[in-house]
């Protein structure tokens, strides 16, 4: 049986169902890294949902990597992590997630608290883990916190999901959003502004720092003298590739040799790769695409320095920690005007920020990312300026007010 313990300290209980785990060890590692970087402070324990239902096994006959599934328990970086499962049915009934996934979670919640070990539940995103955690908060007489994260702004125009998103966040006791322009989302839902608390994603500056250009390029057998474009994430439509790929046939007219290198594997939103292959192969330019799969955290570092340029053509984001990721390494960036991208990307010195839907704009940004003399020094030193350090202290500090608030 996995360890419950008896420490009488102060802890919170993150409730996600984005969260990394063997199956799936990309997924939800920004959820991870900010909330184990809490748990320095305050003990932490995951409670990582699995969505689940009877013939998604059959389902995966055509999508192999649709719902991979998790492990029932794991013990990461000396934190316990269960994955308890809750009814979902794919694209059909989301209105009911909120309420399975609190069920499907109860238990689990229920023996931590018993335990001494729960006395806040933060939630990550608006629904259906803020809407779930709001219902086991009130269930077991503990508060709640939610934090936003890029999900929401979809599902507040969603007229099934907007009124279960608005409850949850009128009936959390606290509200972070990792960027203002979540913030503002959960504003015209008609929550109080003084209930938001924008506290954005850090970035480990000593994880990602600029490597050797040339060496780091030797090491994945890149030529040194190529032009070269970067982007990293999981390979589904949101993240863009394949606007990218679209425009290497009119790069490739000034940068004849200009390669663009693609991070990144399946995810739980699925796998595109072989349709960005099928593209790079009609437009000719399949020699100038490598897919280098997925890289380990701790090597990232690596290809980005090897790297001209970080683009990344996403039509929805929260707040991107693979900008910072980049930037720490002395790359600016070309993004699209989604989410909180312009506020990572707030100054032109640190790259481009093109309108999503146009075209022309992420061709000429491209082109000029290329062939600006940028500061790269100056870049690296921004992404200092957003170390995890301060953005922790400030999530610990109000973490603690919640909890002896609702003690005392």
């Amino acid at each position: 049986m996995e360890p419950i313990g008896q420490n009488r300290r102060s802890h919170i209980v993150v409730l996600s169902s984005l969260f990394p785990s063997r199956l799936q060890p990309q997924a939800g590692l920004f959820v991870r890294e900010r909330m184990f970087r809490v748990s320095e402070h305050i003990p932490v324990a995951v409670i990582a949902p699995t969505p689940w239902f009877p013939f998604q096994s059959i389902l995966r006959r055509w999508r192999p990597h649709f719902r991979p599934g998790a492990p029932h328990y794991e013990r990461q970086d000396a934190h316990d992590v269960w994955y308890p499962r809750f009814i979902s049915i794919p694209s059909l009934l989301k209105q009911f997630d909120g309420l399975a996934m609190a069920l499907g979670a109860w238990p689990r919640l229920r023996a931590l608290h018993r335990a001494g070990r729960l006395d806040l539940i933060d939630a990550h995103f608006g629904y259906p883990e803020g809407y779930a955690a709001v219902k086991l908060g009130r269930w077991l007489g503990v508060p709640v916190t939610i934090t936003l994260r890029g999900t929401e702004a979809r599902h507040a125009r969603d007229p099934k999901l907007a009124p279960l998103l608005k409850s949850a966040l009128e009936d959390a006791t606290h509200i972070f959003a990792v960027a203002e322009s979540l913030k503002q989302v959960a504003i015209e839902l008609g929550v109080p502004s003084s209930k938001i608390e924008v506290i954005g994603n850090g970035v480990d500056t000593q994880r990602f720092r600029p490597f050797d250009r040339q060496q780091a390029r030797t090491q994945l057998g890149l030529p040194a003298d190529a032009p070269i474009l970067i982007s990293v994430g999981g390979l589904v439509e949101r993240k863009g590739f394949h606007r990218v790929i679209a425009h290497l046939p009119r790069l490739i007219e000034h940068w004849p040799n200009i390669l663009y290198l693609i991070v990144g594997g399946p995810s739980a939103e699925g796998n595109n790769r072989s349709e960005l292959e099928t593209l790079a192969a009609q437009l000719g330019v399949e020699q100038h695409v490598r897919f280098l799969g997925t890289v380990a955290p701790d090597q990232l570092a690596i290809p980005l320095s090897a790297a001209d340029v970080f683009v990344l053509s996403t039509r929805n984001e929260g707040w991107a920690n693979v900008f910072l990721e980049a930037m720490a390494c002395g790359l600016p960036v070309v993004t699209t005007d989604v989410g909180g991208n312009r506020e990572v990307v707030s100054d032109p010195r640190l790259g481009i920020v093109v309108p999503f839907d146009d075209s022309g704009a992420l061709l000429a940004a491209l082109a000029d990312a290329l062939a600006r003399d940028w500061d790269r020094a100056a870049i690296r030193r921004y992404a200092e300026t957003n170390d995890w350090g301060e953005r922790v202290a400030r999530l610990c500090l109000a973490l603690n007010r919640i909890i002896s608030q609702d003690k005392y």
